[in-house]
């Protein structure tokens, strides 16, 4: 477990960093008990790390500091010590994720506030029994490779619905590519087309929530697409074969 922790540590306050600093002092701590000035004390290289949220951590002591990137790391009340990884309940030899759950749900709450009308959604014809959110990259090849298979997902009550990510940035030939699906009057045709590897026509300089969507992807910790996120938050980076995805959201295969 060592080794999986140092490494994400000089990466995580990296790119944290990189990122655009959050004044630290227009941090709301989530929790009366947290030390007053710890977020000012987050400090490195002379930069204020990107906060969102501060909370006691089940550890006394120890503070759990949700950062802008969707990455989360612990603090003790000074900000002199800090733990980057998971932590984990032991209930009676069962390990729970605490950190994991808190991110799930995260997640969920994050999703809630995307409208289906600023996604390309993919119903099956009958009953709706589980909707996937997956944020794409139509130059992705395994997002096209999954998209082959959504009408399968669909057969089995499956609900997918899209999220841009361009994986270049928002300069990009998939950012321009998404815009075109997204400015699309059949934004699904678009979508099957541009993952068909077919141009699109038309404008891609319409009002489009690409970049809300690939910042989003960004908050969230999402580095690559495809990303999924299963209904209760858990998020699954890379393609996923259709059995595989049935089984994961409890369905009959």
């Amino acid at each position: 477990m060592s080794m999986s922790l140092a490494f994400p540590l000089r990466s995580l306050l990296t790119g944290a960093l990189l990122a655009g600093a959050v004044l630290a002092q227009g941090v709301q701590a989530d929790d009366t008990d947290v030390p007053e000035n710890l977020t000012e004390r987050l400090v490195v290289n002379g930069q204020s790390m990107p906060v969102r949220a501060v909370e006691e951590s089940p550890l006394p002591g120890l503070y759990e500091v949700q950062l802008e990137s969707g990455q989360t790391l612990y603090s003790n009340g000074e900000g002199k010590y800090l733990l980057v990884g998971d932590l984990y309940r032991n209930d009676d030899g069962q390990m729970v994720n605490l950190t994991e759950q808190k991110q799930q749900q995260h997640r969920v709450d994050l999703l809630k506030q995307v409208p289906d009308e600023d996604t390309v959604v993919f119903r099956p014809a009958g009953e709706v029994k589980a909707v996937i959110n997956v944020f794409t990259d139509t130059t992705c090849p395994y997002c096209r490779k999954f998209h082959e298979e959504v009408p399968e997902l669909n057969k089995h009550g499956i609900e997918v619905r899209y999220l841009a990510f361009p994986r270049a940035g928002m300069e990009g030939e998939g950012a321009r590519e998404l815009s075109r699906v997204w400015c699309s009057d059949n934004r699904s045709e678009a979508m099957t087309r541009a993952k068909q590897g077919k141009k699109l026509k038309g404008t891609a300089s319409c009002d489009t929530p690409i970049e809300s969507q690939f910042a989003l992807g960004k908050q969230m910790a999402i580095q690559g697409t495809p990303a999924l996120i299963l209904p209760n938050g858990r998020m699954i980076p890379g393609y996923v074969p259709v059995d595989r995805l049935v089984n994961m959201l409890g369905l009959e295969n």
